[in-house]
């Protein structure tokens, strides 16, 4: 499957450069640089951060350090998940770093405006931390490519596990902006059409640290599965709440629908006990998957997630459609 997936994204990202500057065997500028802009600071710190720029680093190391005879460049920003400060980036990136292409773009509201810009500006995005699949349906541009994980897989793959065992009842604790709207709107569609009923929700502020009296409102709706529609420190705040009131020791079932391995190890298993996920990568999957995981820890002592993953991926196949269209 992993073969299938890279070759089909190879030729749109190879033929798209082509086009832009037909049969140029040369990086425009001598340099191809990489933007990886991402939360470093914050609540999905963790989650790409630093550790995405040090997946870049190495895609780049392992790609050789050039291509087209050139030199690549990584560059690095935490936006602070602010739509307005990460525009404000990139617009510098393009117009006076000449930044080629820009990745990770953790949080949702932020991926979507960078893509955005990235259109007019005729640049290349990889979203490798952004969930929402907006970024290749209402918002979707020519320039823009999502990378190792949406909303849609997130809710099929935890929805549907929960769902199968008889989780049919559900509540959601649900971040207040696009990312938490569209994994909680896509959860409920899929639970639905599979039996299963919603009871209620709750919207809760990005970054808040008290989430009592969403817990208690979940607790007492008497559903099945409280859905936890967000991500990062909030998950980890929502598990580590829900454990103090004895949610899951009361029969309730918690379905975080975007957290990782990573982070469960960061939480601890006595909080995270009863926990239902999905994720993209797993780096204990196969002798590849362990052998980039042991030199991914060796340079930031954890293991990957599929953010992580997900970047080195793409900061790789863009090399490969770089090399191949003749042009960055």
């Amino acid at each position: 499957m992993r073969k299938t997936f890279v070759a089909s994204v190879v030729t749109p990202l190879a033929v798209l450069l082509a086009s832009s500057t037909a049969f140029s065997q040369t990086a425009s500028d001598g340099k191809v640089r990489i933007g990886i802009l991402n939360d470093q600071s914050g609540v999905y710190s963790d989650f790409g951060g630093k550790s995405s720029v040090e997946a870049a680093k190495m895609a780049v190391e392992d790609f050789g350090g050039k291509v087209l005879d050139v030199p690549i460049e990584v560059i690095d920003a935490d936006h602070q998940n602010k739509p307005d400060i990460a525009s404000n980036i990139a617009r510098q990136w393009y117009d006076t770093q000449q930044v080629d292409t820009i990745m990770d773009l953790t949080t949702s509201s932020v991926g979507l405006a960078v893509q955005a810009l990235s259109k007019d500006k005729k640049k290349i995005t990889i979203n490798t931390g952004a969930a929402t699949t907006d970024l290749t349906g209402k918002s979707c541009t020519p320039y823009g490519f999502h990378w190792a994980y949406d909303t849609h897989a997130l809710a099929v793959g935890t929805g549907g596990a929960m769902v199968k065992q008889g989780g049919d009842s559900w509540f959601f604790l649900t971040a207040d902006y696009a990312f938490g709207y569209s994994l909680e709107q896509q959860t409920s569609d899929y639970v639905k059409a599979n039996g299963g009923t919603v009871v209620g929700s709750v919207r809760h502020p990005l970054s808040s640290q008290d989430f009592s009296s969403f817990l208690l409102q979940a607790q007492s709706s008497g559903a099945k599965v409280i859905g936890l529609a967000n991500a990062g420190l909030d998950t980890a705040n929502s598990i580590k709440q829900a454990a103090e009131f004895g949610i899951v020791q009361g029969g309730q079932k918690l379905a975080a629908l975007l957290f990782t391995l990573a982070e469960v190890h960061g939480l601890g298993l006595e909080a995270a006990q009863g926990l239902t996920l999905t994720e993209g990568y797993y780096w204990n999957l196969d002798d590849k998957s362990r052998e980039f995981a042991k030199k991914f820890f060796a340079r930031t002592n954890k293991m990957p997630n599929m953010v992580h993953a997900g970047t080195y991926s793409a900061v790789t196949q863009y090399l490969k459609a770089v090399q191949k269209a003749g042009t960055d």
